[in-house]
């Protein structure tokens, strides 16, 4: 359902490409008309001034508006099925990108044949967790200072995809909501995989990909995969920057 195949990509400090027009025109009308409403969210202010809805927070309404909800309900289940990660590490490997995803399906294939074998030599059915998964979360920024902080994403994530959900005309790209990639002005800091926030001022900003409708900028979780969205400063009346965020994660 998204068309990464026009992704561009830089390398520096670590892979980060964006993809633009990755929806057809009607998917991407009717998952805007039925994006979840504001109250649906939930804040988390560890991370900047952020609002979310997902399987980690608030997963009971997470599940129930999916549920309900059928363009919805199509997209969830083909971003948990293997075709999608299977797109994704398409995309990569075109772009000499190589994050291991086919090792980590044929490592699960094994341990299913493995589990297999337990479940006749043991007469049941022992606990078992994939190797990889997959999820998304909506997100919003407000436009009177919505952001969020330079951070690395979390140790288990491989890759990372946001996407734009706002109409042509909604978002204007120079009142921001772009999404930076940073490095730290002190090199001592350079390191970090377990994902510390560091402040605004602790960072300088290497590029910005603008928010602009129906485009997803995705990127291999580093080290020094240090990326945020600066506070947002939007002149008139109050509105939201929205996104889906999209991980392919490992188990620990």
């Amino acid at each position: 359902m998204l068309h990464l195949e026009r992704a561009r990509f830089r390398y520096t400090p670590f892979p980060i490409g964006v993809a633009p027009g990755v929806f057809d025109p009607g998917t991407y009308k009717a998952l805007l008309e039925a994006y979840p409403p504001l109250e649906y969210f939930t804040a988390l202010p560890e991370v900047g001034r952020k609002l979310v809805l997902s399987e980690k927070y608030d997963g009971r309404q997470y599940r129930r508006f999916i549920a309900s909800t059928p363009v919805w309900q199509e997209f969830h289940g083909w971003i948990k099925s293997p075709a999608f990660v299977d797109a994704v590490d398409e995309v990569l490997q075109r772009n000499l990108i190589d994050v291991g995803l086919r090792a980590y399906r044929a490592s699960a294939a094994l341990r299913w044949a493995k589990l297999l074998r337990d479940v006749f030599a043991m007469g049941r059915l022992p606990r078992v967790h994939p190797q990889l998964h997959t999820r998304f979360e909506f997100s919003m920024l407000p436009s009177d200072g919505g952001c969020v902080l330079p951070h690395t994403d979390s140790p288990g994530k491989l890759i990372t995809l946001v996407v734009s959900m706002v109409a042509e005309g909604e978002w204007d790209p120079s009142h921001g909501g772009g999404t930076d990639v940073n490095q730290p002005r002190d090199p001592r800091r350079s390191y970090n995989q377990l994902n510390r926030n560091l402040a605004f001022d602790e960072v300088e900003v290497l590029d910005t990909f603008d928010f602009v409708p129906n485009q997803c900028v995705l990127f291999v979780k580093t080290f020094k995969s240090l990326h945020s969205v600066r506070p947002i400063r939007a002149p008139g009346p109050r509105r939201m920057r929205r996104t889906l965020t999209i991980n392919i994660e490992a188990d620990a």
